[in-house]
Parts: structure tokens; sequence; C-alpha cells
């Protein structure tokens, strides 16, 4: 018998607990429900899920000292499911170690992607991360982290080093959002000035060598206000 993949639903709604259970359990996940974020803490440590889907808005606290807490002892991967819209929101979420982000209502294929991304995350950190020894595909772009190397439909594009730190940062953290703010403290180190203009400045370059058109991007998306996005790895 297959382990199958358990998943801690924290969320106060009755109808959104009801229709997410129902998804996963239909595609296999095992789940467990916690209504309040006092229910859930005690779970999260006894339970140990594989990944926690996380509504910010509990009737007791806040879903943010939930992240923060789990994340002072261990690194399940974090979805959070929020009616809350600001990007604000969803940037400090992120930066306190939340893996994803989805705003309600949700459909369910895109959940199901989103959970498949971040427990993939989860499985390369606990095995020495395959990822950063062989390259990033997915359509006609190669990336070989290990000879600096970026091919586009069989040919070779020049990246200044900065360049290449970024889409390589980007592309072993495929398929979820990473923040402006992971970016510049990963790129120019923690005391970086939080300007995101020298960012910006970096990913036109980017996409005007990666991207046909890049006012309609193929490989690298932006999650406006937040951050930015590199499309899925193919070789999973």
């Amino acid at each position: 018998m297959a382990h199958k993949i358990s998943v801690l639903l924290v969320e106060d709604e009755k109808n959104i607990c009801d229709f997410i259970s129902t998804s996963l359990v239909s595609h296999n996940y095992r789940v467990t429900e916690a209504h309040s974020g006092q229910e859930a803490l005690p779970l999260i440590t006894s339970q140990c899920p594989d990944l926690i889907l996380l509504d910010l808005g509990l009737p007791d606290m806040d879903g943010m000292d939930i992240i923060r807490q789990v994340r002072t002892w261990a690194s399940i991967p974090i979805i959070v499911i929020s009616a809350r819209t600001q990007e604000q929101e969803k940037v400090a979420a992120l930066d306190m170690g939340a893996d994803d982000y989805l705003t309600k209502p949700i459909g369910t294929s895109e959940l199901l992607a989103r959970i498949r991304t971040a427990l993939r995350h989860s499985n390369r950190l606990n095995t020495g991360s395959l990822l950063y020894k062989r390259p990033f595909c997915s359509r006609d772009l190669i990336i070989d982290f290990e000879k600096h190397k970026v091919t586009l439909a069989g040919k070779e594009i020049h990246f200044t080093q900065i360049e290449f730190k970024i889409i390589a940062l980007l592309a072993q953290n495929s398929g979820r959002v990473m923040t402006y703010d992971t970016i510049i403290s990963n790129i120019w180190g923690p005391y970086a000035d939080d300007d995101n203009s020298i960012l910006r400045v970096n990913m036109a370059h980017i996409r005007r060598k990666l991207e046909q058109n890049p006012a309609e991007p193929k490989y690298v998306f932006t999650e406006i206000g937040i951050g930015y996005r590199m499309v899925e790895d193919e070789m999973h």
C-alpha cells in the first residue's frame, strides 16, 4: 500500500473545508481538518503532515502566527489559502516562509498543481536537492546550473553573472513565487537595498533574451507587486 500524502487543512469555513477535503480525498490525499489555530498547532506537532493548507483569517488567531511558529522548527510546505487579496499580505506570508499563496475562490486543478509543486520542492530538500545537479528543462529552454549555460531552442544565450544568478534561482524554485525581497537578498546579500529597480532592470534584460514576446512571457511570469514565478520544470 503506497503511502498516502497527508494534508492538514486549517480552515474555519465549513463549505470551503468540505469542498477542498472532497477534492483532495478523491485524488488520494489523506486529509485532516482543523477549524482554528488552537486546534491546528497540536495537530502539526503530533502528526507532522506532508503539507499544510492554511487560511489566514482564523477565528482565534492570525494564520501568519501559525506560519511563524511552524517555521521555527519545520520546513513542512505551507500553502496559504486566503480571501485577503492585498499584495502586502501575500508578500508578508511568502517572506515569512509560506511556500505559495492562493486567493479564494480556488479551482481544484489549480490547487492540485500548487500542491504538487510544493511537495516536489520539499522532496528535493530532503533528497539532497537533485535539481541543483541536473539541468532545468521546460519547452525549448535548458538551464545547466553546473556549466552556467542557458540554451533556448538549441542556441546558447549569453547572460551576465547577475542575470544567470537570478534565472538560476527562479529555475531552482520553478513553479513557485519568489518575492522581490527574497530574490534581492539571495542575489545581492541580506543587507542589499530593497529597491526593486535594479532587479526590474535585470529582469527586463533576461526577458528580452528569453521571451519571443516579453509582453506575453512563456518562461518567467510576473506576480504583480509580489515577485516572479518561473514556468514549472518539465523533468520532474
